[in-house]
Order: C-alpha cells, then structure tokens, then sequence
C-alpha cells in the first residue's frame, strides 16, 4: 500500500509539478516577460467538467509586451448586429446616376418648354406641371402632363393643335426634372451644417424608424445591410437614383441591476461584454454575510417573459475555482441579486421580531440581549 503511495506520488510529480518548476528554473525565466505562464485554460480538452488549480499547466499568457495592455483582437462581440428600439441612426443619401430601364415621367413640378415651327405664338418656355398635374398651354388651355413621358405630352398636343393648325410642328423639350429626387435632397440636405446628405433617426419604441417620402419603417431586429435592401426598394417605389446607407451611429443604452448585500446597488451602464463577476464588481464588490453560492439572476426573454437562475460564484471570488461554469455573460435589462446568507437572515429576524418588536412594546428590566455584532461572524 505504502508502495502504491509513493508511485502515484511520483507519477503526479512527474507530470505535473516536474514541468512548473522546470519552468521557473529555467535561466533568465521573468514571469513578468515570459510568453508562458502556469494556469488553467477553461477550455482545456483534457478536463472533464469544470477545470480546477489541479489542472494548471503552462500556458499562453504574455502575448504581448508591456503597454499594449488592450490585449489581442478577439471574436467578434456579437455575429451580427440586430437593430434594436433607442439605436440611434444616420442615413447617408446618394445620387445613383445611373440609367434607368423605364422612360422618364413628369412629376408635379416639373418644367418643360413647348415650341412650335407652325405658330412661334406657341412657344412657352417655361411651362410647369400643376399640383393638379396638368399644364395650361395657348389655344388648349389645360392638358395633362403628370405621370406621362415627354413623347406622349409630345404627341397628346400635336394631335390637338391640329384642330387649329394643319402641321403644329410641336416640340417639347425637357427644362427642370426629377423634382420629386431635388425636394428629398432639399429636405436632407446637411451641406451648410454637418456636411453631406443625411438624416438622422432613432429606433422608436414600436420598432420603426421614419424617413421622408417613405414615412415608418420596420427596422427592430434587422441587421444594417437588411435596412438597406428595404429602404432603397422603398424609394425605388417612389423616387428613382436615390440610394440610402444606414450607418450606426449610437447604440441603445444597455444596463444591469446589481442590488442586495453589495456596498452599491443601483443601475449601471454596460458598455462591453460584462460577466456575472463583473457586475459585482460595478456595485464595488460584496458585503461581508453575502450568500456568494444563490446569487440569482433574472431576464426577461424575447417575448418579455419572466426567467432566472442561481449562481455559485463564492468559490470563484475567494479563488479557488479558476474557471467558474457560472460565470455567465450579463446582458441588458438583467438583474443581479446578491442575497443575504442564513446568519444575516437570522439577525434581521431577531432585530425585527425582539429589538424593534417585543422589546419595544415591553421592555424588560435587567434583561439585554445583543445580537448587532452577529454580521461580524
């Protein structure tokens, strides 16, 4: 049995604390500049379960050299972002220029000049479509214009000045177009202030966002490029050679609740990844009779349904446990409690039922009983 001791002792020695202390006794070995550090990796294939100190073995540490303490690029915080209500947004708008596959149609506002070789009496030079869509003209009066391309405003008064003349000659020549495209850049121009063509908009608690021309727009839950495709199909529909870029200019606030037997409780900002330790750590760590092992956490789902779960932290906060599976990812709207353990339970029963309730009804002579220090244990 003795012998069985020493072989066991000499294999773990062999495999585990032979490496560490070979490590250090390496010449000129600083564990302030080595790449290598003895630890634990959370995700080491060889442990089953939870890793613990037993498990630590050398490891990539001090990848970089002092100063660069923001440390490597890591994955991504999120696969892709999802819009979300209170995002603050900037669309940024750009003239296409390209060449449309249908025939241009007047627009109210739009200006054409009329001429006649017949009758230069005709001649209009500046001829605007009406709100009504329609444009007045000599002899005709009004005709309509709007929704209709310059051949076939063309055609539409030749065929009726030949009620008075037997060729009009009739040419119809395009002066002031794309009214509609002209009013939206009016509308977002920023040239004179911030520069560029661009409207800002924020999420609003429905999930929409508002644009001119197109009004309210789904956007909660859609990534950036998923804005995009329904904001230019939007104003395709409306205006041709526009085309909007969403850019993200201001995430939503996202907070946490940290409250119990912490020294601050109250609401902070989570401004990047924050576990569960973390956020103990916002509220300026625990008070001593903290119940460490039922810190419980609630979050309202998708649908705003009500979940929660315990946490055992104690171990990870008095370190003994270097790669807690209850070190979970907080995220917005969580609520951190950290309760009372048992003992402060009881001296709070104590307080509330003796000290402030039989005691104050009825005092007793010659009898004091303290239990004010019982936090202290």
């Amino acid at each position: 049995m003795r012998n069985s001791i020493f072989i066991i002792s000499g294999l773990v020695f062999a495999f585990y604390v032979a490496p560490v202390r070979a490590q250090y006794a390496q010449p000129g070995y600083d564990p302030r500049t080595s790449d290598i550090q003895v630890g634990v990796d959370s995700t080491d294939p060889t442990c089953e379960g939870e890793p613990h100190w037993n498990a630590r073995r050398p490891i990539p540490w001090q990848v970089f050299a002092q100063g660069e303490y923001v440390g490597p690029a890591r994955t991504p915080h999120v696969p892709e972002y999802r819009l979300r209500v209170d995002d603050q947004i900037d669309f940024v708008f750009r003239l296409t220029r390209q060449e449309t596959s249908e025939v241009y149609r007047l627009n109210v506002g739009d200006e054409i000049k009329i001429e006649s070789l017949t009758d230069k009496q005709l001649d209009r030079d500046r001829v605007e479509v009406m709100p009504d869509g329609s444009i007045t003209v000599m002899l005709l009066g009004r005709v309509q214009a709007a929704r209709r391309s310059i051949q076939e405003v063309r055609d539409d008064l030749e065929k009726k000045y030949q009620k008075y003349y037997k060729v009009p000659s009739i040419t119809v020549t395009p002066v002031k177009i794309n009214t509609k495209l002209e009013d939206l850049r009016a509308t977002v121009d920023s040239r004179a202030g911030v520069g560029g063509q661009q409207r800002s908009s924020r999420v609003t608690p429905e999930g929409t966002i508002q644009l001119p021309a197109i009004g309210s727009i789904p956007a909660q839950g859609l990534t950036l490029d998923e804005l995009k495709r329904e904001i230019d199909e939007r104003y395709a529909r409306e205006i041709e050679g526009i085309e909007v870029t969403p850019v993200l200019i201001q995430r939503a606030a996202r907070f946490v609740y940290v409250l119990g037997e912490v020294p601050n409780p109250g609401r902070y900002e989570l401004t990047g990844p924050t576990t569960a330790i973390q956020s103990v750590a916002l509220a300026g760590g625990w008070n001593v009779g903290a119940n460490l092992r039922e810190i419980v956490v609630f979050r309202r789902a998708e649908d705003w349904r009500l979940v929660a779960t315990k946490l055992d932290l104690k171990g990870a906060l008095y370190g003994k446990r270097p790669a807690p599976s209850d070190e979970l990812w907080i995220r917005d709207a969580d609520i951190v409690i950290v309760p009372k353990s048992p003992i402060l339970w009881a001296d709070e029963f104590i307080e509330l039922v003796f000290t402030k309730g039989i005691y104050g009804v009825v005092p007793f002579q010659g009898v004091n009983i303290s239990v004010n220090k019982l936090t202290t244990f």
